[in-house]
């Protein structure tokens, strides 16, 4: 752990966000009556600066804002920004109220795009990424690398292809600049009121790629599907753990009287669904190293689009496990992968996986 990080004097936000960068933290969090804690591969750990008191964390997280961010933190008493920081880095800011006082969780954005061969990402995701039209969604938990996966895939196109690129997110965070295909992103709040408002003006933007940050309203997941039918490839992210789940997902959002519809149209417009999560990566000594990444996979095959269409969700992990000639995996056989590469521990798998009877049986335990 970097030296700065143990003192008792007040911390400076310029001074915090360093220690986030030096000790490769990718949280900070802020809170009153709690002294500054990072999140170091995937741990919490709490600084020695003393507790900040309700003027000190207030103060810390106004100086990241302006006179318009305050007002509408004020107003609404969440927001969510990019920040940056010259000669330091970009960060992802959401800040809240918690117990009448406003607490703030601070994550760091790399400031280069990562390439698919640096996140070690599989073949199937740079095929996606030729596709014409369809929906391709990244999910997984908070904290799962979903944007680093899709900046990647979007930094692709944008290298190898000749388009229209078109991001809405909240807030920006990988910044793009047009290489062979021409990129314009939009951010939620200073460009955007709402990402339906957004992805509707899309649609008259002549764009051949769409990418939303999160798919987080019905009204949001309609437009997306509808675009995807219409000649364009969608990329967007969800809070789900696996295709099945994130179908299903999708599905719930709508009225009843609606999903039949819903699920005939997600049947021919979805393309793939990479659900993915972080773990602590360790060496032959079991010393933690930095995280890897595990993805469940699912390219969809008329058989799976039948499954969908069907509402036959439950039967679309066996799909799953039968597709690897397209690059479909299940977490687990991602999981036992890593196990038997020496690259996480059991543990760590155990507590990721929602099939741990599937992984025993892989790795040839009962």
């Amino acid at each position: 752990m970097n030296s700065s990080i143990a003192t008792n004097t007040t911390p400076s936000l310029d001074g915090l966000l360093r220690d986030v960068i030096d000790n490769g933290a990718s949280d900070l969090h802020l809170s009153v009556g709690s002294a500054p804690i990072i999140r170091v591969n995937g741990s919490l750990i709490r600084t020695s600066y003393p507790p900040l008191t309700k003027d000190e964390c207030q103060t810390l997280i106004f100086t990241m804002l302006n006179n318009e961010q305050r007002r509408t933190l004020e107003q609404n008493w969440e927001l969510d920004f990019a920040y940056g920081l010259k000669g330091i880095g970009r960060f992802r800011v959401n800040v809240y109220r918690e117990k009448g006082n406003y607490a703030t969780a601070i994550r760091t954005i790399n400031s280069t795009t990562p390439s698919l061969e640096v996140l070690n990402l599989p073949d199937v995701c740079r095929e996606l990424c030729h596709r014409t039209k369809g929906l391709i969604l990244v999910t997984g938990p908070t904290g799962s690398g979903k944007s680093t996966t899709l900046a990647a895939m979007i930094d692709y196109i944008n290298e190898s292809k000749s388009e229209h690129i078109l991001t809405i997110e909240d807030p920006v965070e990988f910044v793009h600049r047009s290489k062979k295909s021409v990129v314009h992103q939009r951010e939620l709040g200073s460009d955007t009121k709402s990402f339906a408002n957004a992805l509707k003006s899309a649609l008259r933007e002549d764009p051949d790629v769409i990418l939303l940050g999160e798919l987080r309203d019905l009204e949001t997941m309609s437009l997306a599907i509808s675009a995807a039918e219409t000649g364009h490839v969608v990329f967007g992210t969800l809070h789900t753990s696996s295709a099945m789940q994130t179908v299903d997902r999708i599905v719930d959002a709508f009225p009843a009287g609606q999903q039949q519809q819903i699920r005939v149209q997600l049947s021919s417009s979805l393309v793939a669904v990479m659900s993915q999560v972080l773990l602590p990566k360790t060496n032959e000594f079991k010393e933690v190293k930095g995280r890897t990444l595990a993805q469940e996979i699912m390219v969809v095959t008329p058989a799976i689009a039948n499954l969908v269409r069907e509402g036959k969700t439950a039967q679309i992990y066996s799909s799953i496990q039968t597709g690897a000639e397209m690059g479909m995996t299940t977490m687990e056989n991602s999981l036992f992968r890593l196990i038997t590469s020496n690259q996480i521990t059991f543990e760590d798998a155990m507590r990721k996986t929602t099939r741990p009877d599937e992984l025993k049986r892989l790795l040839g335990q009962r």
